[in-house]
């Protein structure tokens, strides 16, 4: 017992210094915290680096709202607050106690040297722990030539190292080896499900209403999930908070017109912005009667407001509205869109904890219309979710900064609907709908250990849970029916539950070169059905569910980073692997559309991509861009399929080649070129043919065994300032889509020799030759 007692004196003793060297510790550091925006408009500023300039290796950045928390020991600093295409802000502060410090940053003057290549300063690409990271703001993309002479940031994006397109004029894209249902696409925090206007020659993203965009291939951090391949996150502008500003444009096919201004000077502000085509008002020209009653058009609304209420409190609510029109006369119609809603809170607790909290709705549907002898049918679908997120981060110390939290969404599927009259012979068709339940904790760290080395490691636990009410089916192994389930509303069918682990790592080997390597588990709960190489906007979206399991990915990735010449030439290298589990296909003639036992099509199995990037980026000059090249390899391996052999997915490119060039001639002129090449997707062709009563039925073995024709193209533009002044600015973009004509394969149907019947003939369809474009850009202030 006396030896008990002594012991119990000398933790005790112990417990009491450590309290008092972490009240010296307390007394001595302070922390210096506040929000950055611009001075010209009121907006946040993303990712502002804020440095000691005694020591480079104290600071931080601004977060997804501008907030940023420095902790540093008492002393006077000069603190630098640095963000490209603005002037630097240099502060010198006597830190003697906890201090708030707000900053407006002013933007640059116009400079034949300036082009934002990234929002990060110089040799962040190298400091940093992100790897497989895109950025992208609009400064970046505006004078990108592109299809019909619209600013695309998906376009853009498919320019980069690792990032594949879908097709020819198609938004739709492919990372590292995903499908295209494995990007998830926020905006504004909300899901958008299919990101693509008229059938993918647009997305849905109108440049104007965007602030940033980052796209996180594969190695994204605990806060995100739900896909395996990459994570877009897109943020709207929050609007003028100093000045009423009109601006827009006028194009071909398409025009812009966006307000904004304050609510309140300094308090608050919205932001409005609207598009629309008008290829239909073409078609009312017509001197055909049937082609004036036809529709092809598309329009999005843009909406946001944010009000401060006080120093630590601020309330965003952000809105999308899209849909897309296509009609033939009264014989024919389909349309789909996205409506997306988002209500944030900001409220910053103290200088070292910052709360977001969101709650989120998306919904995306399509409907189709078809009248047959003065009958109407009509086929529906939708999916709707409600989000809950809770977010935290919290600033330890200038060397650790957490972010953890929650959110919980609810997912509502009508998989499909038929509703018709009751003359035209058709019966009605409800597919029984979905319901799930989806969850996930989080925490992330940021954790600089010492000048030359960082990490960021993270934790995400999952659980998904499929809902009632109602049928569930079990099948053989030949996709026969074996049993049916029945479950009443709210009943859980089944729960899956993974962790989800995240870490990467920077070894700075000096100012101009790094090493960083990373691993990371994703998983993906919602699955999209579509036999078709590119997204369809009556593609099928199903949830797990007892037959159907979580897909499960592992990327690791190595990389080398290299600036030279002062920061104005970045390289990088890097080289991943990808394990995929649980992987989704379907069986020879699989029926996708209308058909409740659809799981009796699937087959699943496991998946593989590798390959390596190379990124050559020139930041500054009078001539600017970006060489990115990838090599790659996508791989599947299904039951039932292919005889269970490795096949190439259909989004397998071999080799991905972007070249993007930017020069700027003068003040007024800017001109632009951007040339992309890369092997034919993988795509089933026939291997033979025989006849059943006159009709000719196609013979298909390897599954993806054949290619389609490499596909490469040159898009040329250029931009004339006409005027510059500080209430009107207003330029002519003029591009050349395909500039050389190339007949790029669009789609390959076979068919019979009209010469020779015994004969079978490949038939290339090709989309564009050349498209000319001309849009006039303007702003008022």
């Amino acid at each position: 017992m006396h030896n008990f007692t002594i012991l119990r004196k000398r933790l005790l003793f112990t417990f009491v210094c450590l309290l008092a060297a972490a009240g010296t510790w307390a007394q001595n550091t302070y922390t210096i915290s506040g929000t950055i925006k611009n001075s010209a408009n009121g907006e946040k500023l993303i990712d502002v680096i804020v440095q000691v300039a005694e020591q480079k290796s104290l600071g931080t950045t601004t977060n997804d709202y501008g907030f940023y928390s420095l902790s540093l020991k008492e002393g006077d600093y000069t603190i630098q607050y640095t963000y490209l295409g603005f002037n630097q802000v240099t502060e010198k502060i006597s830190l003697h106690g906890n201090v708030v410090k707000n900053i407006s940053l002013q933007e640059k003057g116009t400079s034949l040297n300036e082009v934002v290549v990234t929002s990060t300063v110089k040799n962040e690409n190298v400091r940093s722990t992100s790897m497989g990271v895109e950025k992208l703001n609009m400064a970046q993309i505006k004078d990108i030539p592109v299809l019909f002479g619209e600013r695309d940031v998906l376009k853009t994006l498919q320019l980069l190292p690792g990032v594949k397109s879908a097709g020819d004029g198609s938004s739709g894209f492919y990372v590292r080896g995903g499908g295209a249902d494995q990007n998830l696409i926020l905006l504004d925090e909300a899901t958008v499900y299919n990101a693509s206007h008229l059938l993918g020659f647009f997305s849905t993203f109108n440049s104007d209403a965007i602030k940033d965009v980052t796209l996180y291939k594969g190695n994204m951090p605990a806060q995100y999930g739900g896909r395996l391949a990459s994570v877009m996150d897109v943020r709207m502008n929050d609007g003028n908070d100093q000045n009423f500003q009109v601006s827009g444009g006028i194009g071909l096919i398409a025009s812009r017109l966006m307000l904004q201004g304050p609510i309140k000077k300094n308090k608050g502000s919205f932001l409005i912005s609207g598009r629309r085509t008008y290829a239909d008002m073409f078609l009312k020209l017509s001197n055909n009667p049937d082609q004036r009653n036809n529709q092809l058009y598309f329009y999005d609304l843009n909406l946001k407001a944010n009000y401060t209420l006080n120093e630590n409190n601020r309330l965003y609510l952000s809105g999308y509205f899209g849909k897309d029109v296509i009609g033939v006369a009264k014989i024919f119609g389909i349309d789909w869109g996205n409506a997306t809603g988002t209500l944030r809170w900001n409220h910053i607790f103290n200088s070292k904890l910052f709360s977001n909290t969101s709650l989120i709705y998306s919904n995306y549907n399509y409907n189709i219309r078809l009248t047959v002898d003065q009958n109407d049918i009509k086929i529906i679908s939708k999916i709707a979710d409600w989000n809950l997120k809770q977010e935290f981060q919290w600033y330890a110390n200038n060397k650790n900064t957490v972010k953890f939290g929650f959110n919980s969404t609810y997912h509502d599927l009508v998989p499909g609907e038929i509703r018709a009259s009751a003359t035209s012979g058709v019966n009605n068709l409800q597919l029984t709908k979905r319901y799930g339940w989806e969850n996930a904790v989080f925490i992330n760290n940021d954790w600089k250990a010492s000048p030359h080395f960082s990490m960021s490691y993270g934790l995400r636990v999952s659980s998904f849970s499929v809902l009632g009410p109602g049928k569930f089916y079990e099948f053989d192994a030949q996709g026969n029916q074996t049993s049916t389930m029945t479950y009443g509303k709210g009943d859980f069918v089944k729960t899956y539950v993974n962790p989800e682990p995240r870490i990467a790592a920077t070894y700075i080997l000096n100012e101009q070169h790094s090493l960083k390597a990373s691993y990371a588990r994703n998983i993906q709960n919602m699955h999209l059905l579509s036999n078709t190489t590119s997204s369809s906007p009556t593609d099928r979206w199903i949830t797990n569910s007892n037959i159907i399991k979580p897909e499960i990915g592992d990327q690791g990735s190595v990389g080398y980073y290299r600036n030279f010449k002062d920061n104005k030439y970045e390289t990088s290298v890097e080289v991943y692997y990808k394990a995929m589990q649980n992987q989704v296909d379907y069986r020879d003639g699989a029926q996708i559309e209308g058909n409740e036992l659809v799981e009796a099509d699937l087959r699943f199995g496991k998946g593989r991509a590798y390959g390596a990037e190379f990124s050559l980026k020139k930041k500054e000059g009078k001539v600017t861009g970006w060489i990115s090249y990838t090599l790659s390899r996508t791989e599947r391996q299904i039951d039932g399929v292919n005889s269970g052999r490795w096949y190439p997915a259909r989004q397998d490119q071999t080799h991905n080649l972007a070249v993007v060039g930017i020069y700027h001639l003068s003040r007024k002129w800017t001109v632009s070129g951007t040339f992309v090449y890369n092997t034919g997707n993988a795509v089933t062709f026939p291997t033979g043919k025989y006849n059943i009563n006159n009709q000719v039925v196609y013979v298909y073995t390897d599954r993806n065994g054949y290619r389609m024709p490499a596909y490469h193209r040159l898009d040329l533009g250029a931009t004339w300032k006409v005027r510059d002044t500080k209430h009107y600015k207003s330029e002519i973009a003029f591009s050349l889509y395909n500039a050389y004509g190339r007949e790029n394969a669009y789609i390959i149907n076979f068919r019979n020799n009209p010469d020779n019947p015994s004969e079978t003939q490949a038939v290339q369809y090709s989309l564009f030759r050349w498209v000319p474009s001309v849009t006039w850009n303007f702003t008022f202030k």
